[in-house]
Order: structure tokens, then sequence, then C-alpha cells
């Protein structure tokens, strides 16, 4: 993409309502757009990263078995109060009414409706595990919407639900849930940990949060040291051994890390003393196990072997896809502006023309641009004519990880110079090597 024919409209200063690092750099970077309190017009830089994390969360939910599909944010109210959760959102819930005089709700959340759709199609034990999932926009109407998609009224969200028939089979899918989020978590550059948490309105006994360290987090948690040395990497898992599967949750979730509403003093103060962290988080996620809550209330049941009637065991597992991209820049900024990880960035490569309008740097610029977009990448290419100062900054504020400066005097050498945006440091190449060394990084994402 050439700057000159992209829209990013840039802010140079920050708006008074932003008071977190990612809401300020959203706005200025010209990510979003606040359209009313809590609700954001995605513009088209913050669009393609919320799209990049989306396509891993699919990928990875697919990868672990799951089956994507659709539902929508309209809900009939008759099937929350088959629930009996009707009211217990209270004002969080939007509340609707059709010209029929039917009740309706925006819906923050998809048990009912997955429910309904599953005692609807499947009446026998041969048809499970089965495990459905979305990614579709929610509405929560939070009394007071704050810190940009953080925590705004309207947000973006996967949300899975699995359907077992025993309580084994239901805790192997919590499992499965648990290695896909952490495979999905590191592909983003963040470190998301996992922590007992509380149920609230979901219900349920077993549930775990991942939260990312931050200050800003709305969170208080305690955690042993220990779990930030922990690393998914590479393995690759077979998701459908229990053993596999489980020997992760154990690794992932042994040592000591929970919130404030689940935190246990005493087990805290068993730690070691110089491995006891206290410190904010950003929920990113959360898994839960509930059992036969729904399908009892709702009549959701199958045949077993010997023909019996059984309510089936659920649960249900999100991702807040667009508060990631909050998430992420709060775990990766410095005061010149976002430092996006390789696989959510928007653009692969950014390419600064020192003297626009030069033949030699226009033509250098113009080879680099067609070499990486034939490479398969994607690069943003600042063709207007501005100041370098003026290029140099704008690049820093979206945070492309890497870049490519062309200017005059590095031509009459024969080189050009690679940038990291996260570590700033620099090297001179052949443009040819340049591009090399891009596709190479981008090889291993």
């Amino acid at each position: 993409m050439r700057l000159t024919r992209y829209f990013l409209p840039v802010l140079k200063e920050t708006p008074a309502e932003a008071q977190i690092v990612s809401h300020r750099y959203m706005l200025r970077a010209g990510m979003i757009k606040q359209a009313s309190a809590g609700i954001y017009s995605w513009l088209p830089l913050g669009f393609k990263v919320l799209k990049k994390i989306e396509d891993i969360v699919h990928e990875e939910q697919i990868r672990a078995g799951h089956i994507p599909m659709l539902m929508p944010t309209l809900q009939s109210a008759d099937l929350w109060r088959e629930s009996g959760r009707y009211d217990d959102y209270g004002q969080e819930m939007l509340r609707i009414t059709d010209r029929h005089g039917r009740d309706m709700l925006y819906g923050p959340t998809n048990e009912e409706l997955i429910t309904d759709i599953f005692r609807a199609n499947v009446t026998s034990y041969k048809d499970l595990p089965l495990t459905l999932y979305h990614i579709q926009w929610k509405f929560r109407d939070e009394i007071r919407p704050r810190f940009g998609v953080m925590r705004g009224r309207e947000f973006y969200m996967k949300d899975g639900y699995n359907f077992d028939l025993t309580k084994e089979d239901a805790l192997h899918a919590y499992n499965r849930h648990l290695v896909s989020y952490l495979r999905s978590y590191e592909r983003m550059g963040l470190q998301a940990i996992p922590m007992r948490a509380d149920s609230g309105p979901i219900g349920g006994d077993d549930t775990h949060e991942f939260l990312v360290l931050a200050e800003t987090g709305e969170s208080e948690v305690f955690y042993d040291s220990a779990v930030t040395d922990l690393t998914f990497g590479d393995r690759e898992i077979d998701y459908d051994s229990v053993e596999q599967c489980q020997a992760i949750m154990e690794e992932f979730t042994t040592k000591y890390a929970r919130t404030d509403e689940t935190h246990d003093e005493a087990a805290f103060n068993e730690i070691p003393e110089e491995r006891r962290r206290v410190a904010r988080g950003i929920e990113v996620g959360q898994i839960f196990y509930f059992g036969t809550k729904y399908s009892e209330a709702m009549g959701a049941s199958v045949q077993d072997k010997d023909g019996n009637k059984v309510p089936v065991h659920m649960g249900s597992h999100g991702i807040g896809v667009s508060r990631l991209l909050g998430a992420i820049i709060e775990a990766s900024h410095d005061d010149k502006g976002i430092i996006w990880p390789e696989g959510v960035t928007p653009f692969h490569c950014g390419i600064v023309n020192l003297k626009q309008g030069d033949g030699d740097t226009d033509a250098a610029c113009e080879g680099l641009y067609a070499a990486l977009t034939k490479a398969g990448l994607e690069p943003l290419y600042d063709d207007r004519n501005e100041r370098a100062g003026g290029k140099f900054a704008t690049m820093d504020l979206i945070g492309l990880p890497w870049r490519i400066t062309v200017g005059p005097r590095g031509l009459k050498n024969g080189v050009v110079e690679l940038t990291s945006r996260k570590t700033g440091e620099s090297v001179e190449l052949s443009a040819e090597d340049a591009v090399a060394r891009v596709v190479e990084i981008y090889a291993g994402v």
C-alpha cells in the first residue's frame, strides 16, 4: 500500500479523553474513531490488525478441532428466561422490543442460543464430542465505558461451546481450549498467564482467565514469578490426546497464579518470598466448565449407549478479539508509539523515501515495494512529499516492526537501511539483502 492512497488520519495531539497508552495510540495512529461512548468505528489500520488477530484465533480453533459458525447479535429474551439468566445481567444487558412487541436483547454472550441450536439437532451420544464457536460483535452496557477498546460497550469476541457426554470428556475439552489459547496468544507476541478466576454470571466451578501483565490492568493478580518462564513454543500437540492436553494444563496452571477474586493468602505465602509477585493484569480470555447448568434448564440431552436420556456436559470459552489490540499495545510500546509483534502487524514493513521526487530514490523504493509484494508480504510505502522527520514519526507511531529507509547518500554506496522498531538497531544492506532479510523474518512467523 502507498501511503498517498491510504486512509491514515494520524493525530499529532492526544485527545483529552484518552487515559491509557493503548487508547492514546489507537486514536493518534488513526486506528479507531469514537462513534459514541464505548462504541468505535474501526478505521483501516485498526481493522487490519483486528482481522490479523481474528485469523490467528480461527486458525488455532480449527487446529484444535473446533467448528466455526455464526450466530446473530440479537437474541430472543424467551431463551434467556428459559435458562433463568434474563435478570442476572441487570442493566448491562441492552433490552429491545421489536415492532411486534417481542422482547429481544443484544447478546452479551451466547450460551442460550447455542444450547437451543444443539437441542434442535443433536439427539445421540454418537454425535459427541462437539465444539462449535463463532466470532461476533457483543454488547454490554457498561456504566462507565473507558480505556478505549479495553472496556467498551461494543466488542468483538470469539466464544466457543463444547458439548460432551461426560464430565471427563468436557474437562478434556476445557484442557484443549487452554492449549489452543496458549498457542494463539504466543503467536500474537503475548504472554497470557492462565489464572484461577471467578465464574460470575456464566456459572460453574472450573474457570481460568488469561491475563497479560500490564500496569493498566483492571485486575489485581497474585502469582509465582516462575509462571513467567513458561512458554508453549512450537511444540506440536495431538488435541485428541487426553494425556498431552492434561500435561500442558498441569504445566501452566500448577504454579500459583490467581486474580484477586480467588486469591488465597495462605497458599500465596507458601511460595518462596523472592518469587511472590503482585501486579495488574488485563483479561484477554476465559474458559469455563459449567457441567449441566444450561442443558438441564433447557432440555439439551442425548441418548447414551444404554438408551437413557442424559443432559450433556458443557463449557464456554471466550477470547476478546478487539480487546486484544489494546492489550498488545499496553504490553508493547514506547514513548514514540506502538511496537507491533510480527504476528499481528498491519503491514509487514515500512518503506521510507527520504527524497521523494528524486529519480534514483523513487526507483529504489519502487523496486523494494515490488520485491516485497512479490514475496507475498504487504509493505507500506511512505511516498508522501513530507520531511524525513515527519515520515519517521509516523512510522514509529503506527509501530511496523521493520522499516527500510532509502536516501541518496546510501544509494551512492549501494545500500539501504533496515531498522528494527523494537530495538532501534539499524543495519546497512543492499536492497536485495534487505528484502531477503525481511522475507526470512516472516517465514518463521
